[in-house]
């Protein structure tokens, strides 16, 4: 009986947590699948209104993602177990996350002209390096949805790029490269050493 209920609220909690990964993703994909809506939004209300509520909005489904997250986690259930070297990998790929990320604060450089939208591309290399090295259900929920999110934006911005809606910044110059690197093995650096634990609350463990 007991074991009945604790299955039946891991499973409530795993529901939860679809929602709020649906909701999150869905509200951050309205500019780029209800253009008409947002711009319907601003036409009413004003630019300035529009971007407080929106972003009044996501703050309370990140929110409500990192609660239902956290209650997931605590079900228990696993759906796979990686390898231990595994580990490594995810690291690894970690790095050329945060290094694509830092890209994106810098005028374009080599990075951005080969990645096109590099915070996109962060997002999914950071997202897959989780799944790796994450076989809880929560957590294969909560990152397979994000890198399904990152695929639909990266698809819908190539679509406005070819329709000529958006255009990319020019190449500026190869040093800024330099300072992507620098800033994200710096910021790659800060996660390992502490600032997951501070933000996550879950430490890297390295595989023996």
């Amino acid at each position: 009986m007991v074991a009945s209920i604790g299955l039946f609220a891991g499973v409530s909690f795993m529901v939860m947590l679809i929602i709020a990964v649906l909701l999150f993703t869905g509200t951050h994909l309205v500019h780029a699948f209800a253009p008409g809506f947002r711009q319907s939004m601003i036409d009413r209300i004003g630019e300035k209104p529009w971007r407080g509520l929106f972003s009044l909005v996501a703050l309370a489904e990140f929110v409500f993602l990192v609660f239902a997250f956290g209650q997931a986690r605590q079900s228990g259930i696993v759906l796979y177990t990686p390898p231990f070297w595994m580990a490594h990998i995810t690291i690894l790929l970690m790095l050329i996350a945060m290094i694509c990320l830092a890209a994106s604060f810098f005028p374009p450089g080599k990075i951005a002209r080969i990645a096109k939208h590099p915070m996109v591309l962060s997002v999914k290399i950071w997202a897959l390096a989780h799944l790796l090295a994450n076989g809880e259900a929560a957590s294969v929920i909560l990152f397979a949805g994000i890198l399904i999110w990152a695929v639909i934006l990266r698809i819908s911005l190539a679509r406005r790029e070819r329709a000529g809606l958006l255009t990319r910044k020019p190449f500026a110059s190869a040093r800024y490269d330099a300072y992507a690197f620098i800033l994200g093995i710096v910021l790659w650096g800060l996660f390992i050493w502490k600032l997951h634990v501070w933000l996550i609350g879950v430490p890297i463990q390295f595989a023996a």
